[in-house]
């Protein structure tokens, strides 16, 4: 796995803070993150101190050449980032992989990192010493002004669950039954034999079946109840109120000029 370093420069010192804030949000460790302000500016135009960024270091213009040296060997290339670095906060970062260091340069480009390429070429027209005059100039105010955007989402707020058991009840009915029972009887009589008795005189055989009644369960499912569920909808009416931010620019006009003039000597001002 090769590593690469991708580097960020910018005018200000908090655009590189909020950059490395950025870094470490996706993921990027703080400790493969290096900021070193230099002549960073703060918004107000003017230099930004040792204490202004949490993480920063400062670098000397020896330190800074060294640096991009070692980057870049003894080329064009190195005295050019060396010399748009020194106005400016330069943003480190040690990526670990090719996709980490490309992740890493689209987030320097969205904070407002410089394009060093017309940063160097704007600088070769002008002298030395205007370089850091130029900057606060050429300093801008974002005028920046929040829209509150509403919407709706689908919640849950409750609802219905049915859920269905067998229950078992003990039941009963009463019966009554019929039961058939034979008695057999044997008695004694002494009687002379009849022509009847002499027709029965024979073998044969006689068979009476006994009957009885016994209970026969039938069941029958029959449905009793149906249980349904629909919804309904209803719509209302809801007001959202919230506030939104806007920068708000004044803009004072200073002619020293004038004000000299309409002094006169002795401290006295002309009615």
């Amino acid at each position: 796995m090769e590593k690469q370093t991708v580097i960020g420069i910018f005018d200000y010192g908090i655009d590189a803070q909020m950059a490395a804030q950025k870094l470490m949000k996706s993921g990027i460790p703080d400790n493969n993150i290096d900021l070193f302000v230099n002549g960073a500016h703060e918004r107000t135009g003017n230099t930004t101190g040792t204490n202004t960024l949490a993480t920063d270091r400062n670098r000397d213009n020896d330190e800074t050449d060294n640096f991009f040296g070692s980057l870049f060997g003894d080329s064009d290339e190195s005295t050019k980032y060396a010399e748009v670095a020194r106005h400016g906060a330069v943003l480190t970062v040690h990526a670990q992989s090719e996709e980490e260091a490309k992740r890493a340069a689209e987030l320097l480009d969205q904070c407002g990192a410089i394009d060093v390429d017309k940063r160097a070429e704007q600088y070769r027209s002008m002298p030395q010493e205007n370089r850091a005059d130029w900057i606060k100039s050429n300093s801008s105010i974002p005028v920046i002004e929040e829209e509150m955007e509403v919407g709706k989402r689908e919640v849950e707020t409750g609802g219905v669950r049915l859920r269905s058991r067998i229950v078992e009840r003990p039941v009963e009915e009463h019966l009554r039954l019929r039961e058939e029972h034979i008695n057999v009887e044997r008695r004694a009589v002494n009687r002379p034999a009849s022509e009847q008795d002499f027709a029965a005189f024979k073998e044969g055989e006689t068979t009476i079946i006994e009957h009885a009644e016994v209970p026969v369960v039938n069941k029958e499912a029959r449905v009793v109840e149906e249980v349904s569920l629909n919804k309904e909808t209803e719509s209302r009416d809801e007001t959202v109120r919230g506030t939104v931010r806007k920068t708000d620019v004044e803009i004072d006009d200073l002619d020293e000029t004038n004000e000299r003039r309409n002094q006169r000597p002795g401290g006295q001002s002309t009615l």
